[in-house]
């Protein structure tokens, strides 16, 4: 019965004995774990710190090359449009180049600082991105490409404002020497003008014998009226008293008198009084160049 206690008894404390160890185990198996998942944890904000700052790098550097890449396109298109102009010509175009390319050298400057600046952020990062790498180098080379061809393009418009500054002064000298052969001939034309006028100039005046006498136009009377009396007009009568007349366009000299009889000598072929409700109307010119052949001065004599 005594041996039959102290082997329950020992069993029992066996037992209390593994349920004791197993408690121990299983607390530092679950300190271990939770060490592990802290450690882990830890190294989980750490990456996503870590990503999160190559995220903002990346899509600064993005930005950048975009903004890079729109310089470089605009110069492109702006030095294709300056050969444009640069055929035109043209003070208002050069002055237009010159800002254009005061423009691109400034884009072209900021381009170059700003990839210094992505080199730098690149190299902070501690990031090895090889296409980066490369794409820096290509804008690097672009730019370099493009320094040179501005540099090329600005010693060609140098050269091509001093030929046309030597331009402007022949077509100064040009427009000098026509402006003076265009007075010239403006001059000539209007003395060809005023000679083609004057031997196209006729003249006529128009009065009884007593007024003409008066105007000192005629010296004596020619017999009867309407018979020849060509000799009595003077020699030096004041031309004050005629009318000038168009021989191109005259026609038609209006009398309206009872009679009329042309005193001056002009053929009769070329002429002929017209009447009208029983007076003398008007002399109505038949023949203008053979009427003034023999005097640009027609005297008539009317009652």
């Amino acid at each position: 019965m005594e041996n039959a206690q102290k082997t329950q008894l020992t069993t029992i404390l066996i037992a209390a004995f593994i349920l004791i160890a197993g408690i121990v185990g299983g607390v530092f198996v679950y300190n271990q774990k939770e060490a592990e998942i802290k450690t882990l944890t830890m190294e989980k904000s750490g990456l996503n710190e870590t990503i999160q700052k190559r995220d903002s790098v990346v899509n600064d550097m993005e930005g950048t090359f975009a903004e890079i890449e729109s310089n470089m396109t605009f110069i492109k298109e702006k030095r294709s449009q300056i050969a444009t102009m640069q055929t035109e010509g043209g003070k208002n175009k050069k002055q237009l180049i010159a800002e254009d390319v005061k423009l691109m050298n400034a884009m072209l400057i900021e381009s170059s600082k700003k990839i210094a600046e992505l080199e730098e952020k690149l190299r902070k990062s501690g990031m090895n991105v090889k296409s980066y790498e490369k794409r820096i180098l290509a804008l690097n080379e672009t730019i370099e490409a493009q320094n040179a061809e501005i540099a090329e393009l600005k010693k060609t418009i140098d050269g091509k404002n001093s030929s046309l500054a030597e331009y402007d002064v022949k077509v100064k000298s040009l427009n000098t020497s026509i402006q003076k052969q265009s007075d010239t001939i403006n001059y000539k034309q209007k003395v060809i003008v005023d000679k083609t006028d004057k031997l196209n100039t006729a003249h006529f005046t128009l009065g009884t014998y007593k007024k003409l006498k008066e105007q000192g136009i005629l010296s004596r009377e020619g017999a009867i009226l309407g018979i020849g009396g060509g000799k009595a007009i003077q020699g030096n009568f004041d031309s004050k008293f005629f009318t000038d007349v168009d021989i191109r366009i005259t026609k038609t000299i209006p009398l309206n008198v009872k009679k009329a009889v042309l005193i001056s000598e002009h053929p009769s072929s070329s002429y002929k009084l017209v009447e009208e409700k029983g007076q003398i109307a008007y002399l109505q010119i038949e023949n203008p160049e053979e009427f003034w052949r023999i005097s640009k001065y027609a005297v008539i004599q009317v009652k």
